[in-house]
């Protein structure tokens, strides 16, 4: 998969625009053009910023499941063709609407608004931007969204840990998990287990704050578990693996436990058992993380200033597994792909 310069497949007309005032410069974007392609980097016009509207010059996206997932038709969202994938974001203020008042130029933030970061330019709404604190790098800082906001609404919002739970968390090494040890053990104070498939990323969750951990390639997680804690079980399980994987972290919960289901990566999709719910009154219960935006705004904002002052304060530290160039996405989506990173992987704009 590697980078495609200028695409044969993009009308002229859609690459040269003009929508008025501002748009005589032009900034480079990865754009999906047709799914389940490579995608392309082009050249697009900018356009005006509206009232409400910032522009911001990219420095870092991150790079997630889900944008993989859009460009090949899979995902919840489907924007229309072409489009430009990117979730979360970091850089500066270039310019500003005329009724925007949260920013200013020059401001150093962090944007989340759908699939358009992965650009060197992206103009948002105002209420998609969050101010980043004076000692929080911009790479590091382009991290927190997604794995960040997800990790601390599972945890504090959704299964409301509180300290000296145990915490059991899969797929550990990737960005989201690493993101719920760092948060459970750093924040909270919780135990935490960490469940990966390999024994190379058991020891990375050790080193980020991890109590135990459990290579689930090897045999059964819950007897794993269960050799760990005994049989009174795990308080929470943050699940981003589904299928067996879930069905294992759910028989391994404790007296009143909660699993938050958090995605699917394994690809399976499990039925969930409502004896089990039943015999120890556990809950299971969901997290559609951008969903918040829309339906909760007011708790999704939170858990981004959250994050933010977490990493101020020293208190999290985000894990980049590797940063490409805007010319390498399609190799960075491979790598994404094939889960030869652990924790989060960034397109540079820089």
């Amino acid at each position: 998969m590697a980078a495609v310069a200028r695409g044969p497949w993009l009308p002229r007309a859609w690459l040269c625009r003009r929508a008025g005032p501002g748009c005589g410069r032009h900034y480079r974007a990865a754009l999906c053009a047709e799914l389940k392609q490579p995608l392309a980097i082009e050249e697009v016009a900018s356009r005006p910023v509206r009232p409400h509207e910032v522009r911001v010059d990219v420095h870092f996206c991150g790079v997630n499941f889900a944008d993989i997932l859009v460009c090949r038709g899979q995902y919840q969202e489907k924007p229309q063709l072409p489009f430009t994938p990117g979730m979360e974001f970091s850089g500066t203020v270039l310019e500003i609407g005329t009724d925007v008042s949260t920013v200013k130029e020059g401001d150093r933030v962090i944007g989340v608004s759908g699939f358009n970061g992965m650009a060197e330019e992206c103009v948002t709404d105002q209420k998609a931007l969050w101010q980043i604190p004076e000692r929080v790098p911009l790479r590091e800082a382009a991290a927190l969204p997604v794995s960040y906001g997800t990790a601390v609404l599972a945890l504090e919002h959704r299964a409301r840990t509180r300290p000296g739970e145990t915490v059991l968390v899969t797929a550990a090494a990737g960005a989201t998990g690493l993101a719920v040890i760092d948060v459970a053990t750093n924040v909270l104070q919780a135990q935490v287990i960490a469940a990966t498939g390999s024994d190379e990323k058991c020891k990375l969750a050790m080193q980020k704050g991890a109590q135990s951990t459990v290579n689930y390639s090897q045999g059964s997680l819950k007897e794993a578990v269960r050799k760990l804690v005994g049989s009174a079980g795990v308080n929470v399980a943050i699940d981003t693996v589904g299928g067996d994987v879930f069905l294992e972290a759910l028989r391994s919960l404790a007296w009143e436990g909660r699993i938050v289901v958090v995605g699917f990566a394994g690809g399976n999709i499990a039925s969930v058992p409502a004896n089990l719910l039943l015999l120890k009154n556990i809950s299971a219960m969901g997290l559609y993380w951008g969903r918040y935006k829309e339906q909760s705004f007011p708790v999704f904002s939170r858990t981004l200033s959250s994050a933010l002052q977490y990493c101020q304060q020293g208190r999290i530290q985000p894990h980049i597994g590797a940063v490409f160039k805007l010319e390498e996405v399609n190799d960075a989506f491979l790598h994404v792909i094939q889960r030869k990173s652990t924790g989060k992987v960034l397109i540079s704009l820089k």
